[in-house]
C-alpha cells in the first residue's frame, strides 16, 4: 500500500474492486497544502495500476470533505510563493506554471480509465470544489455544501468545471456571487448525482460504486473517454488555461492585494468575514491606497533592530 503525508488510498475492505482515496487532514480541514495535488495524482495512477480496482471513492476524513488551500499558510502567512509572490513585479508564468501543476494533478481523477466518485459531507470549499468535480460523479449528503466562494475576491476555479457540469446561467450565479450551495440544492441543479441524509451518505456511495464495479474495467474506460471526448470538443483544456492564468491575476492584481494585505493584517478569518458578508470589496485605487496604509503601517510596527 503506498503511503502520503496528506491522503490515504486501499482497497475497501469489504469490496476489493472499490479503492477508497480518503483526503486525511481532518484538523485542517483536510486542506490543501504543497503535497496535496501531487499526492492525490500519485494515488490515482496506484488505483490504475491496480488490475483489481474497478472504480475509486474520494471522501474527506473528519468534519467535511475539503476545505480548500490551507489559506494559514498561502493567504495569511507572510511568505514568497510561486501562488502569491511578494516580490516585484509578480511573475505570472512562474504562477501559472504552478496552478496548472496542481490543475493536472487534480485532473487525474478526470483522466483516470477508472471511473471516481466524489463523497460530499461537511464542505467542499474552493479548491476542495476543484477535487470534487473532477471526479466523474458527485454523491452528497443533503445538509453539505459546496462553492467557490474566493471567485468574490482573490481566485478564480483553476479546473473550470462549474460550466461543464452546470451549464452557462448556473454557472455564472455561482461565480459572481461566490455562494455554496447544500446537496439538495446541487441534486436538484444536476450538479450531484444524488443527494442522501448524511447518516445514508456511505451506504449511498457504497451502492453506487459496487454497481459500478461489476462491469468490465475496459468497458468503464471506453464509456468514459467518450463522455470526456465531448467535454474536450467543447473546449474544456481552453477554459482551463484561461481560467489558471485569471486565477494568479485575481490575486495580485488590486483587490487581490487588498485581500491578502488584510488577511495578514486582521487574520484570515476577518477577511473571509468581509468577503462573504456581502460589504462591497475595496476595488482599483481604493485598493490601491488601502494596501499602502497596510504595508507602511505593517512596517512601522515591525520591531527596530
Amino acid at each position: 500500500m503506498p503511503t502520503f503525508t496528506t491522503l490515504r488510498i486501499e482497497p475497501d475492505p469489504g469490496h476489493p474492486r472499490i479503492a477508497r482515496l480518503l483526503l486525511d487532514r481532518p484538523e485542517k480541514l483536510n486542506a490543501i497544502n504543497d503535497q496535496t495535488p501531487g499526492e492525490l495524482r500519485a494515488a490515482v495512477e496506484w488505483a490504475n495500476a491496480n488490475e483489481e480496482i474497478h472504480v475509486i471513492v474520494v471522501e474527506g476524513a473528519g468534519k467535511g470533505f475539503c476545505g480548500g488551500y490551507d489559506l494559514t499558510q498561502f493567504g495569511q502567512g507572510e511568505i514568497d510563493h510561486p501562488c502569491q509572490q511578494e516580490r516585484q513585479p509578480w511573475d505570472p508564468m512562474q504562477d501559472y506554471a504552478f496552478m496548472k501543476r496542481n490543475t493536472e494533478d487534480f485532473m487525474s481523477l478526470w483522466r483516470s480509465p477508472k471511473p471516481t466518485i466524489a463523497k460530499v459531507h461537511g464542505h467542499a470549499a474552493a479548491g476542495g470544489s476543484d477535487i470534487a468535480l473532477c471526479c466523474d460523479l458527485l454523491l452528497m449528503a443533503d445538509d453539505a455544501r459546496i462553492g467557490y466562494m474566493p471567485t468574490r475576491v482573490w481566485g478564480c476555479p483553476t479546473t473550470a468545471m462549474w460550466t461543464y457540469r452546470l451549464g452557462p446561467a448556473r454557472a455564472k450565479q455561482l461565480m459572481f456571487t461566490g455562494d455554496t450551495i447544500d446537496g439538495r440544492t446541487a441534486a436538484q441543479w444536476g450538479l450531484a448525482n444524488e443527494c442522501v441524509p448524511a447518516a445514508e451518505l456511505e451506504a449511498a456511495t457504497l451502492k453506487l460504486a459496487a454497481r459500478i464495479a461489476g462491469v468490465p474495467r475496459s468497458h468503464l474506460a471506453m464509456h468514459k473517454m467518450v463522455v470526456n471526448q465531448v467535454m474536450l470538443a467543447m473546449g474544456l483544456e481552453q477554459s482551463q488555461q484561461l481560467a489558471t492564468v485569471f486565477d494568479g491575476i485575481t490575486r495580485h492584481n488590486p483587490e487581490g492585494m487588498w485581500f491578502r494585505r488584510y488577511a495578514q493584517a486582521e487574520g484570515f478569518k476577518a477577511a473571509v468575514q468581509w468577503r462573504d458578508s456581502g460589504k462591497p470589496i475595496p476595488e482599483g485605487d481604493e485598493a490601491r491606497a488601502l494596501v499602502r496604509e497596510m504595508e507602511a503601517r505593517a512596517q512601522a510596527e515591525k520591531p527596530k533592530p
